[in-house]
């Protein structure tokens, strides 16, 4: 690091102590980071992340209040930080998500965590941050099962589904409850609800059981 160039600050957010503490050592001991705050739930993180105003969140999408809600809260109020997931999860629907909610990178918490401070420096400088492997499912889903989600007929309105609502009804079909769905989309319950009436008005079908079996049948076709 060149001598007038200042640390990165990195807000680290994790609900497991021994896991921040492991990220401290991991950052502190590269001199291009400093870590400004640690803190253990949602609104902890919303809070230090206006106060401190980090280079980089660092934050565990399964803490208390949820880290892909408080990505969207810092992203809402300070567009030029940078969010990075570093979770257990390796789930498709936590993977989009966390997409969705504008995070720059997805790492695991089984990664050496040697490698940390180059994922994040690279994420300050416009790079991602993700495993090969969760890059490939990635394009798996763009290219692979999305064209058959849009394949599947809208019913006898000819309305076409919104993108959210394709979303529901992918956790629909997975046998997500509506409250498990809110949660994952960081909506309201009362607005999936909305969304899974529209499914099936437009789907032309009896019920959120039969929209979700409609959408299973046909990406096994």
């Amino acid at each position: 690091m060149s001598p007038d160039a200042k640390p990165l600050r990195v807000l680290i957010a994790d609900d497991h102590a021994p896991t921040r503490e492991d990220v401290r050592r991991a950052l502190e001991g590269d001199e291009r980071f400093s870590v400004c705050a640690e803190v253990a739930d949602a609104v902890e993180t919303v809070q230090a992340a206006l106060r401190e105003r980090p280079d980089v969140c660092l934050l565990d999408i399964r803490m208390p209040g949820s880290g892909l809600a408080a990505a969207w809260e810092i992203l809402s109020r300070l567009p030029r930080v940078k969010i990075v997931m570093l979770t257990v999860s390796e789930e498709d629907t936590d993977i989009f998500a966390a997409l969705r909610a504008g995070a720059h990178g997805y790492l695991l918490k089984t990664m050496n965590l040697k490698r940390l401070p180059d994922a994040l420096h690279g994420v300050c400088f416009g790079e991602a941050a993700m495993p090969r492997v969760l890059v490939a499912r990635v394009l798996e889903q763009f290219h692979g099962h999305e064209p058959r989600w849009r394949s599947l007929a809208a019913g006898e309105t000819g309305e076409r589904l919104t993108s959210r609502e394709w979303e529901v009804l992918e956790l629909l079909a997975q046998g997500r409850s509506t409250a498990e769905i809110a949660q994952r989309l960081v909506l309201s319950a009362s607005a999936v609800r909305a969304h899974i009436t529209s499914i099936v008005r437009k789907l032309a079908v009896a019920d959120r059981a039969a929209a979700a079996q409609l959408f299973r049948g046909r990406l096994e076709n």
